[in-house]
């Protein structure tokens, strides 16, 4: 069971955004589009006494995502809190921008944008507090250390075999493919990474929500046999809970899915569903920390695994880090395997992964201090 969270006061002075974008030279591929640099949208805050905090917002897509959700920070979200104390701390400054968002939201037709933008916003106010008491965020939010298993992520089709050896010899021991390109090759991917890795390697596949149940059913038949620890979005997020419920019966493979749910009903659904044994809350894309620490807790209490999806830069990497840490539960964190300064110059723990694990050590908040004129021009050299 998993702790109650603190609920500190902070008054905010400032809301700030920055925007950073890296020109990978191999785009990143996943079934349903291809991302041809690295955007990141990181969030600064600081409260009336000067301590400062640092979050990052989901963007990787549309293309243009980045600039548009920093501007929904500095436009929407930074009046809003902005000069305003909060007596339950980061908890109740996510339920009010929430509610003052809602109407918006449908207004828009902005929901995901906007429950991005709050994301980001609630990881900074979290590191935040961590920092001003001194502490980890992991022990700050309630967790026995900072010791956490990673996977490999981001594996694309291209070559997977020699991507996954490289990040074996980096130091992980599990490994997630990008499938759901063309069933004949999928299905030669995962038996070439059998193949290297060998059979008692730790290895899920990731479909990213491309195909239907019938085609579905029929690549889990013939992906039964690789002792996958995880399908991962075989379907469309917005397919309905039958459909899993389906493909469930139909296979031996664990399904996982979160990424692309958003509220606390669409999770309860998903877990009363019975269809996941596996599931991936993003917290920089809804929730942050505030919305998903009812998540995890409902989830354990369902006899579920939780492993935070993510695939950004390297403060809402940290901040992910930290959430599992403190929660617990033996989930393992994800760890895109593709070249990224603003990942691997904002996450120190990645500079050191040891038999699959990383240490996310002693230092107060997410346990880095960006400095952005050195980031962008760590970019350019890059």
């Amino acid at each position: 069971m998993i702790k109650t969270l603190p609920a500190e006061p902070i008054a905010i002075r400032s809301v700030e955004a920055f925007v950073f974008r890296y020109p990978v030279r191999t785009p990143v591929r996943t079934s349903f589009g291809i991302m041809r640099d690295r955007p990141a949208v990181f969030v600064r805050i600081t409260d009336g006494e000067g301590a400062v905090g640092w979050g990052e917002v989901w963007c990787n897509f549309p293309a243009c995502g980045a600039e548009h959700r920093a501007a929904l920070v500095l436009s929407v979200l930074a009046p809003l809190l902005e000069g305003k104390r909060f007596e339950g701390g980061p908890a109740q400054a996510f339920d009010k921008a929430t509610a003052q968002t809602a109407v918006l939201a449908i207004q828009s037709g902005e929901p995901g944008p906007l429950a991005q933008s709050i994301a980001g916003i609630d990881l900074a106010l979290w590191d935040l507090c961590a920092r001003r008491a001194g502490q980890p965020l992991w022990r700050y939010l309630g967790g026995a250390n900072g010791h956490i298993p990673v996977y490999a992520s981001g594996i694309n089709p291209d070559d997977p075999a020699a991507i996954a050896l490289a990040q074996r010899a980096a130091g992980h021991l599990a490994f997630k493919l990008k499938i759901g390109f063309d069933a004949d090759r999928d299905v030669l991917n995962v038996q070439a990474l059998r193949h290297a890795l060998g059979d008692d390697a730790p290895l899920m596949v990731d479909a990213n929500q491309a195909w239907s149940l019938e085609e579905a059913c029929g690549m889990a038949e013939r992906l039964d046999g690789f002792g996958l620890g995880w399908l991962e979005e075989p379907l469309r997020a917005d397919r309905p809970w039958h459909e899993w419920q389906a493909l469930r019966s139909r296979s031996s493979i664990p399904l996982a899915a979160g990424e692309n749910l958003a509220g606390l009903d669409a999770f309860d659904e998903a877990m009363q569903s019975q269809a996941l044994s596996v599931v991936q809350p993003d917290a920089a894309k809804w929730g942050g920390i505030s919305g998903n620490w009812s998540v995890i807790a409902r989830l354990f209490d369902a006899g579920l695994r939780f492993c935070p999806h993510y695939l950004g830069a390297g403060i809402g990497l940290s901040a992910s880090g930290h959430l599992l840490a403190a929660a617990g539960g033996g989930g393992l964190l994800e760890i895109d395997s593709n070249p990224n300064p603003l990942r691997t110059d904002l996450c120190p723990a990645l500079g050191r992964i040891e038999d699959g694990f990383i240490e996310l050590g002693e230092s107060p908040g997410i346990g880095v201090e960006p400095n952005l004129e050195r980031l962008a021009q760590s970019i350019r050299s890059g």
